[in-house]
């Protein structure tokens, strides 16, 4: 691998955890390959199923929508490049191709964050105030919390993009499978204080803030179903099981592939989210077996005239 030294100038950057992977890269390319495809259909099957039916357009399928959105949007920002990296002989990569994959991982994970306390947001309101919950949960305000999910991220993301690609670097040499932004700032050659202390800030607001905002409603969501009926309990447990299995689902990693180590928050959440509401929310799980049933009889029908016609 090349390093470049004393240099403030660069084009791209060489990604170094793909050293080890070259024997099994056509098995780690089918993998990847079958996640991405099964991650992109499954989230544009959830999309379009909540868009389409107006009986889903009520405030947590709005927010499930927007989840779906960002997985859908995770998963397009790492996939591909991945793919591209196991078959390649030469792991490369363009500076400005780095820096916009650096934006989207780390926007796809401070919604993420977001999106899920909004979630837990409408949970509380469902749960807690039953009765005022249509009232207090208006199209406009989810729209609302939609909007602060996405846009105050964005803009945190930009500034730490903007700051990096900024900094006089001494090395091109990034040990990770992904371009990562701390990875970028250890490569600086000056002081790279502004840029710790901006990344922490960040990262403190992006995910303390959010998971405070899980933590408190989930504490109150319990102490109404200890205290409530068991309408009360059912109705927290069918709707919070999901949420918390994937703000939990990342304590058993397989150790056997390196390549998921890093990537498995990126990969998995994908993944595993649109499935977990998919199987959960009945609402969606009645309409995709109406859908799916419904394509197959049409596909019986078409089949069959093809057949009387020959």
């Amino acid at each position: 691998m090349e390093i470049i030294r004393n240099s403030t100038q660069f084009s791209y950057f060489t990604l170094g955890a793909y050293v080890d992977t070259q024997m099994f890269k056509h098995l780690y390319f089918i993998i990847i390959l079958s996640l991405y495809m099964f991650t992109v259909g499954s989230n544009v099957l959830l999309i379009v199923v909540i868009c389409v039916n107006r009986s889903l357009h009520e405030p947590m399928y709005m927010f499930l929508c927007s989840l779906f959105v960002n997985e859908l949007y995770g998963s397009i920002g790492l996939f591909p490049f991945l793919l591209l990296q196991i078959l390649s002989d030469v792991h490369t990569v363009s500076a400005p191709l780095c820096f916009l994959q650096v934006f989207c991982i780390y926007l796809y994970a401070s919604v993420e964050f977001s999106n899920l306390a909004a979630m837990s947001y409408d949970r509380y309101m469902s749960i807690c105030y039953p009765l005022q919950y249509h009232t207090l949960m208006t199209s406009n305000k989810v729209a609302l919390l939609i909007a602060v999910t996405w846009i105050p991220p964005l803009l945190a993301v930009c500034v730490t993009t903007c700051l990096s690609a900024s900094l006089q670097l001494c090395g091109n040499v990034i040990n990770k499978v992904y371009c990562n932004n701390h990875s970028i700032i250890k490569l600086g050659c000056h002081s790279t204080t502004v840029n710790n202390l901006y990344e922490l800030t960040a990262a403190s607001v992006t995910v303390c803030v959010p998971v405070s905002v899980i933590l408190y409603t989930y504490t109150r969501i319990l102490k109404i179903c200890f205290s409530g009926s068991k309408q009360t309990r059912q109705k927290a447990v069918s709707t919070c099981t999901p949420h918390l299995a994937s703000l939990f689902d990342m304590s058993h990693v397989p150790n056997m592939l390196r390549i998921f180590l890093s990537v498995y928050f990126l990969t998995c959440q994908p993944l595993f989210n649109p499935v977990m509401y998919g199987l959960n929310m009945s609402k969606i799980r009645t309409i995709c077996k109406n859908l799916l049933l419904g394509s197959v009889g049409k596909s019986r029908i078409f089949i069959k005239i093809v057949q009387i016609e020959k």
